[in-house]
């Protein structure tokens, strides 16, 4: 199925593996330093559970006194594994973003906390940035550096995005991992019988 979705999302339980999404409205980026800083920070200057979050250290320009978005490409998310259950819990995220998928404690989170992990091809930066009609708001720049600040930024249309872990325990990433590992083990038996 495909989905077009405005933000603030508050409900993606509809949503299954292998479903195509399309975002409208604000989404905020987040790599490990800036999962860090939220982590430890009694107060947060904006909503995070209004918007997804996406695994993204952005490349921005000023250019007349307002930031361009160069590219927006997806980090790898197993880099957040260590963060990402508690940060669901303590943030309400409904919706993450990335690539390469997350482990199994995301997926725990992800079900307990109705909320889902979407895909965005990797090395598909310049058409993120596409979608990305403006930067709304930076936070923690000076401290965290560019690709490490925690970017606000409005879009439409954003995608597309491929669900590949919902909030019903399904995740393409274990299953695809699992078809592996038994047709590597056949192969092997084959080799050594």
């Amino acid at each position: 199925m495909q989905y077009r979705m405005r933000t603030p999302i508050r409900d993606v339980r509809m949503l299954k593996v292998g479903d195509e999404v399309y975002v409208d409205g604000e989404i905020f980026t987040a790599r490990d330093e800036a999962h860090k800083k939220m982590m430890e920070s009694k107060e947060i200057p904006f909503d995070p559970s209004a918007m997804p979050l996406f695994h993204c250290g952005p490349v921005v320009k000023r250019v007349d006194g307002r930031w361009e978005v160069i590219a927006a490409g997806p980090t790898t998310s197993a880099r957040m594994e260590i963060f990402e259950d508690k940060f669901i819990e303590k943030f309400k995220i409904k919706m993450i973003i990335g690539k390469g998928g997350m482990g199994e404690r995301t997926l725990k989170a992800l079900r307990e906390h109705g909320a889902v992990y979407a895909m965005f091809t990797g090395g598909a930066g310049v058409l993120a940035a596409r979608s990305i009609k403006r930067v709304k708001e930076v936070y923690w720049l000076e401290e965290l550096g560019m690709p490490e600040a925690v970017w606000i930024f409005e879009v439409e249309n954003f995608g597309p995005l491929v669900i590949t872990m919902d909030s019903h325990g399904n995740s393409l990433h274990r299953d695809v991992r699992n078809r592996v590992m038994d047709r590597l083990k056949g192969m092997v038996a084959e080799h050594e019988g």
